[in-house]
C-alpha cells in the first residue's frame, strides 16, 4: 500500500553497501522511463533484462568511482535515491572502455550507442562545467508520491548547497508528466534532446540554496 502524502523520511548519503539495494530501486523505477524505452528498445524480447545490465553498470560505476547518492529513508526502508555527479568529480563514466565493454554485452552494441549518443547530448546542454547533474533518480513504487518527490530533490538541493563551487542542479527525463512538477520545484528547461519519439528535457536549478525541509543529513549510513 502506498504511503501517504505526509510520510517522513531520514536523508542519508549512501556508499556501495546499498548499492543493491540502489540498483532494485533504480531498475523498478527506470523499467517505466520512456526514454529507457526508446534507448533499450521496449518492443523486443529482453528489454528487462538490458534495462537491469544497465543500471547495474551505472550503479556499480557510480560506488566504484566513489561518487556521492543521497537516499530517503522510511522506517530504515529506501524510499528514494538520487546518484549525483558532482562538477569537480564527474569523472564520464561512459568513457571509459571497460565500461562500455560491459555495457555492449549487458545492452548490445545499438542500445549501448544510444545511450551514448543521447548521454553526450545531454552533456551538451549543460550551462557550464560549474554544475551538479542527477544521472539516475527514482522513488520506490510503494512511496512514490508528490511529498516524497519534493523531499528527494529538496535533500538534493541542500547537498548541493553545500559547494560554494557550485552554479546549480541539471536533471533530464523524457516523462512529460514530470515537467511541470520540475517546473515548480524551481527548474528551468535549458534544452531538449530528440530520442525517436520522445523528447528528453534538460533542466537546471541555479544556485542552490538551502531550502525548508530540514531533515538531518545521515552521514554514516
Amino acid at each position: 500500500m502506498p504511503h501517504t502524502q505526509t510520510t517522513a523520511a531520514e536523508v542519508r548519503q549512501l556508499d556501495g553497501g546499498y548499492a543493491r539495494e540502489t540498483r532494485a530501486l533504480l531498475y523498478q523505477t527506470y523499467m517505466l522511463d520512456p526514454t529507457f524505452a526508446y534507448l533499450f528498445e521496449a518492443q523486443r524480447p529482453g528489454f528487462e533484462r538490458r534495462v537491469r545490465s544497465t543500471v547495474r553498470q551505472l550503479v556499480n560505476q557510480h560506488f566504484l568511482q566513489d561518487q556521492p547518492a543521497l537516499g530517503l529513508f522510511v522506517d530504515d526502508r529506501l524510499a528514494a535515491v538520487a546518484l549525483i555527479a558532482p562538477p569537480q568529480r564527474r569523472l564520464g563514466i561512459t568513457e571509459s572502455w571497460a565500461w562500455q565493454w560491459r555495457m555492449m554485452l549487458g545492452t548490445g552494441v545499438d542500445g549501448t550507442r544510444r545511450y551514448l549518443d543521447y548521454h553526450h547530448a545531454v552533456q551538451a546542454c549543460l550551462p557550464s562545467d560549474a554544475v551538479h547533474v542527477l544521472p539516475l533518480m527514482g522513488l520506490h513504487p510503494e512511496f512514490k508520491t508528490q511529498a516524497m518527490a519534493e523531499q528527494l530533490l529538496t535533500a538534493v538541493h541542500n547537498w548541493c548547497a553545500q559547494d560554494l563551487s557550485s552554479e546549480g542542479v541539471v536533471l533530464d527525463t523524457g516523462n512529460p508528466e514530470y515537467l511541470h512538477f520540475f517546473q515548480r520545484q524551481g527548474y528551468t528547461q535549458i534544452g531538449e534532446v530528440p530520442l525517436g519519439p520522445v523528447i528528453e528535457h534538460v533542466f537546471f536549478h541555479p544556485n542552490p540554496e538551502t531550502l525548508g525541509y530540514s531533515a538531518p543529513l545521515n552521514l554514516n549510513g
